[in-house]
């Protein structure tokens, strides 16, 4: 069975558990390409206009494999942590995918509850059963998926530079080098290195949120927070980017968050949506990195 994998939203971050896993089970992936400008306007047109640019081009990589594979993949993301939640579009997506894009035959759309083996175990049983009766396979599948993911590196930590910056959000906001336009390339090329939160540990991120009323609802805020704040308490680095998606509402509380507790830190915003244009990012990216240079004599 060919098995369709959108390369969009938590792919990035989650590729290897996913490519692994399916690969173990005997299906055929087909992967749809990084994002261009063919998917972006496919999805544009096929999405609600008031969602968010990723959910948008979501809907063109499912668009780009409808015709491609027996099955699509369309995750329902709840938790990744215990006790915390992500963004709502991705407990609706697949209706929301579904509906819009019309046509799709079927669909892998269990629950995912990833914060443990015991609640990550009924989406890949699940799954797996679409593929084989072999629950030894499965298990097998599930294993070998397991430790692809952890022996996997990701984030982004450029050394050697005089200037290094935070660079912060959704990860797919970060990783997608379309929706970017190719941000981290640009900050080389200014001479500005960038770090992510990848590089630092879990636990530490967590602690830095101790000092909040109550603790963020949002994996992603708590993340971005804890990151952002310990990492300038540290002094590691000149200046934050903050890369969000136009009317995200969890962002829009993130960074009040962080401005709240870093005050003067030099902290730029960069809002994009499929109407973002370069020249406009190019000229903030630019004056910024100007500033920090002042700053640092």
């Amino acid at each position: 069975m060919k098995v369709g994998i959108p390369r969009s939203l938590l792919f990035y971050r989650y590729h290897p558990f996913v490519t692994t896993f399916f690969n173990e089970l005997g299906a055929e992936i087909v992967l749809s390409p990084e994002t261009n400008k063919e998917i972006l306007n496919l999805g544009t047109k096929t999405s609600v206009d008031e969602a968010c640019l990723p959910i948008k081009v979501f809907h063109g990589h499912v668009l780009y494999l409808k015709n491609k594979c027996d099955i699509i993949l369309i995750p329902r993301i709840m938790q990744l942590n215990k006790n915390e939640y992500i963004c709502p579009k991705f407990c609706g997506l697949p209706e929301m995918v579904i509906n819009n894009v019309g046509g799709i035959k079927r669909a892998i759309s269990y629950p995912i509850y990833a914060y443990s083996s015991k609640s990550l175990s009924p989406w890949v049983i699940k799954t797996g059963l679409l593929f084989t009766k072999n629950y030894f396979k499965i298990l097998k599948a599930y294993r070998c998926a397991i430790e692809a993911q952890k022996n996997f590196i990701s984030g982004i930590h450029n050394r050697d530079y005089k200037i290094k910056i935070a660079l912060v959000g959704h990860p797919y906001n970060i990783y997608d080098n379309f929706t970017n336009m190719n941000l981290v390339d640009k900050l080389n090329n200014l001479g500005v290195g960038v770090i992510t939160e990848e590089f630092i540990d879990e636990v530490t991120i967590s602690n830095q949120i101790k000092s909040l009323y109550k603790k963020p609802f949002w994996t992603f805020t708590k993340n971005s927070y804890g990151f952002s704040t310990y990492i300038v308490n540290n002094d590691r680095i000149r200046g934050i980017i903050y890369i969000s998606s136009f009317a995200c509402g969890i962002d829009s509380v993130t960074i009040e968050l962080i401005k709240s507790k870093l005050k003067d830190f030099p902290l730029l915003v960069l809002k994009i949506d499929e109407h973002t244009g370069e020249a406009g990012l190019n000229t903030r990216l630019e004056a910024f990195v100007d500033m920090l240079q002042r700053r640092c004599g």
